[in-house]
């Protein structure tokens, strides 16, 4: 993923639109992760691919999700100089609503990666797990939260916090 946008991800700022899984998106994930572990590595904890595209079968904004787990207190600073080095814009810790928010875009406004910081013992850490490996291994739950997810896509198509807070 380096500044240009891959063909199957990308979204412009506060619009919602949902796509099918697409296999590929797993692969930039991976190259995108090699990455992360190379600058950061060393800094974090764990480095996961969460959100919608992390799950097989499920629609999604063509956007990645990557939770990273800072170790002890959990303090993002260290990550701020290494991440803007790879493209990301620092847009500050955002507790309880997705930790420290840093994002990746390959033009201005169109956002490819969001990642979240926060402690590894905090529980949106096991959160972001949770969910994602509970929705891979149950259909039930991911059909009805697919259903979820179109409706609110469909009344909120240019309002992505209230996407977001409906889910």
């Amino acid at each position: 993923m380096g500044e240009a946008c891959p063909e199957p991800i990308g979204l412009r700022r506060h619009t919602v639109r949902l796509e099918a899984h697409r296999p590929e998106w797993a692969g930039l994930y991976a190259r995108e992760a090699a990455r992360l572990r190379e600058a950061i590595g060393d800094l974090v904890a764990d480095i996961q691919h969460v959100g919608s595209t992390s799950v097989p079968e499920l629609p999604a904004k063509p956007v990645l999700d990557i939770a990273v787990a800072l170790p002890g207190g959990g303090d993002a600073g260290p990550l701020i100089r290494p991440l803007e080095g790879l493209g990301y814009i620092n847009r500050g810790d955002a507790g309880a609503d997705g930790g420290h928010l840093f994002i990746k875009e390959s033009a201005p406004d169109v956002r490819v990666v969001h990642l979240h910081a926060v402690a590894r013992d905090d529980p949106q850490w096991q959160g972001y797990l949770g969910f994602r490996d509970a929705l891979r291994r149950d259909a039930g739950l991911r059909a009805r939260y697919a259903e979820l997810k179109r409706s609110l896509a469909e009344d909120f198509q240019n309002d992505r916090r209230s996407y977001t807070a409906g889910k």
